[in-house]
């Protein structure tokens, strides 16, 4: 199983989008052992004192696909689930001052705390979904697929140049433009998807 995320990806306004498209979008990837499901709680790595949260849409791949076009790209997505990318800051800014990969500072375990799927079939239009996260039950982020820079089918359609993608393949699609910032021990996380509770853990 692959598990890619994609950076820098949301805008504050559809005007903004365009000006933002590069062409070269930011990947990376992180390990399956990042990965904590079935709202477990999700341990504070001892290595860091700066853990940065990102609330992000999830796509599962359901069949192969190698240099899939845009315009079928929605087909080779299975379901959807919100997960939370986090970076452990310090260690992350360490390695980019060296010039290093990202891996030690989003690759850690718990770094991908993740939701339950639904199924591809409850979305009508998979350019607007809404999505948000709670902290302590305070809302600090939410987000909707139309301010997306790059979106799904751009994404999916991106990597499958350079790599194919595989059944069970995960692709974390960016987390919206504000509302990140750091977390801490004994914090409550509460995610949903158009309003619907998937993921709900805490920090310990």
């Amino acid at each position: 199983m692959k598990i890619l995320a994609i950076g820098k990806n949301y805008v504050n306004d559809v005007t903004e989008i365009s000006s933002n498209k590069s062409g070269q979008q930011i990947i990376f990837s992180k390990p399956e052992s990042s990965l904590v499901t079935n709202n477990k709680d999700v341990e504070y790595p001892d290595f860091t004192s700066n853990l940065i949260y990102e609330a992000e849409l999830v796509l599962k791949i359901g069949k192969k696909g190698k240099n899939i076009s845009e315009s079928d790209a929605v087909s080779y997505i299975s379901e959807i689930a919100i997960g939370i990318d986090y970076t452990a800051k310090d260690v992350f800014d360490a390695s980019r001052e060296g010039k290093g990969p990202w891996d030690l500072g989003k690759g850690f375990d718990g770094a991908a705390p993740l939701s339950s799927f639904k199924p591809i079939s409850n979305f009508a239009d998979v350019t607007n979904i809404n999505f948000d996260l709670k902290i302590n039950g305070k809302q600090l982020q939410v987000g909707n697929t139309s301010l997306m820079i790059y979106n799904f089918s751009e994404i999916i359609a991106y990597v499958s140049k350079f790599m194919t993608l595989e059944p069970g393949d995960l692709i974390f699609t960016g987390t919206p433009a504000h509302g990140t910032g750091p977390i801490f021990k004994g914090d409550q996380l509460q995610a949903s998807i158009e309003g619907e509770l998937l993921l709900d853990f805490k920090m310990v």
